[in-house]
């Protein structure tokens, strides 16, 4: 990094990926940044600027070897599991100035010698207390999953023995007795059932009543008036349930029955299609019912404008995953059940060209994701 990069940054003040200190002589301070770093998006620690202000202070010789030491000692010693940092030395107007560089970790929560978990929040950091985050740590750092969990009070007497059959046969071309197991057996080969239980996946594809375990895993669907979500009248609204197949049929019975229809051509009995592609909501749903966080505890929303539609599913981009990944189809699969799951019972691919594909269809479609408000939204205006 060069001393007008540095500078560079400086100028711009803290923020969620740099940090500035006038010293760092604490090792539990400075555990406290890195940790907060690993278990967010990764940053910088600037050592010989003044919190907030930016002011730079020259660092000693003996200052700068000594905390570039301490530094390495924290990241080995310190943090639980360890981390591996950069340093390097930058001058500005002849004045030492100490950048370490901490890289978004992959094996979260991260934490310090107190068992304490922070992360990154603006320009400072915080402490994590609540379980429901502590397992989308767990769930962006290794392939722990929410869909695998078993879900409390849900057995096998849950289950829609007509679905699972139904998926198995075509998921293997033979039913479960020609493979030679009992029905048990094959709930727990396919991790729909574990610990007597069953998961998050079976029970969202395979049981009888979903909400009735998990009653906001579902969509919220509203056709507004006007263009505002705060408006008080609305053409139809519908609260859509049942296993994730029938959710993407009713979602889009939902698209279907409350957008209009346009005529390709002016005859009395010319055909007509939807006004936005039917194809393009048909990927951005199962995107949002296959993708969507589910430790999050609360429910995808369709609502329609006047002016357009909006689908927006819980749970920012996992893993770092850029809006500009998934318009090349770069895919982090977040559910490995739900996965595999839709292969067989959705119009799903499995290959991550489904927003390519929605782009192709509808080039006007929006992005958003929202990491502050832990939220992925998709915009698409109406004609």
């Amino acid at each position: 990094m060069t001393s007008i990069e540095l500078l560079d940054i400086i100028s711009g003040n803290e923020t969620s990926s740099v940090q500035f200190k006038e010293k760092m002589d604490s090792p539990d301070s400075f555990a406290a940044e890195m940790t907060a770093f690993s278990n967010s998006d990764g940053g910088i620690i600037i050592i010989g600027v003044k919190d907030k202000i930016g002011e730079i202070i020259e660092l000693s010789d003996e200052q700068f070897d000594k905390t570039q030491n301490l530094a390495a000692n924290v990241a080995s010693n310190n943090i639980i599991p360890p981390i591996y940092i950069k340093t390097e030395s930058v001058k500005i107007d002849e004045k030492n100035i100490l950048v370490i560089h901490v890289k978004e970790g992959k094996h979260k929560p991260y934490k310090d010698r107190n068992n304490t978990v922070w992360i990154k929040q603006a320009d400072g950091k915080r402490r994590v207390t609540d379980n429901n985050e502590l397992l989308r740590l767990f769930q962006s750092g290794t392939n722990f999953s929410a869909d695998e969990m078993d879900v409390y009070g849900a057995s096998i007497e849950d289950i829609d023995k007509d679905k699972f059959k139904s998926y198995f046969k075509k998921k293997f071309h033979k039913t479960i007795e020609e493979e030679g197991l009992t029905f048990e057996k094959a709930l727990i080969a396919k991790k729909a059932l574990q610990n007597n239980r069953l998961t998050l996946a079976g029970l969202l594809f395979f049981g009888k009543e979903p909400q009735k375990f998990k009653p906001v895993f579902c969509i919220k669907a509203v056709s507004f008036f006007g263009n505002k979500i705060g408006g008080k009248e609305y053409r139809n609204k519908s609260d859509i349930d049942g296993v994730i197949p029938d959710m993407f049929e009713k979602g889009m019975a939902f698209f279907k029955s409350n957008l209009k229809y346009i005529q390709k051509s002016e005859g009395f009995n010319a055909s007509s299609s939807l006004e936005i592609s039917e194809i393009a909501l048909e990927e951005l749903l199962i995107n949002a019912l296959v993708h969507r966080d589910y430790f999050k505890n609360t429910s995808i929303r369709l609502m329609i404008f006047d002016d357009r539609i909006e689908i927006i599913s819980p749970g920012k981009l996992p893993n770092s995953l850029t809006v500009e990944d998934i318009k090349y189809s770069n895919p982090v699969v977040r559910n490995n059940k739900i996965f595999d799951y839709s292969s067989q019972t959705l119009p799903f691919s499995g290959l991550g060209s489904g927003i390519r594909r929605a782009l192709s269809e509808q080039p006007d479609i929006e992005f958003k994701n929202d990491t502050d408000g832990e939220q992925f939204i998709v915009k698409i205006p109406r004609r």
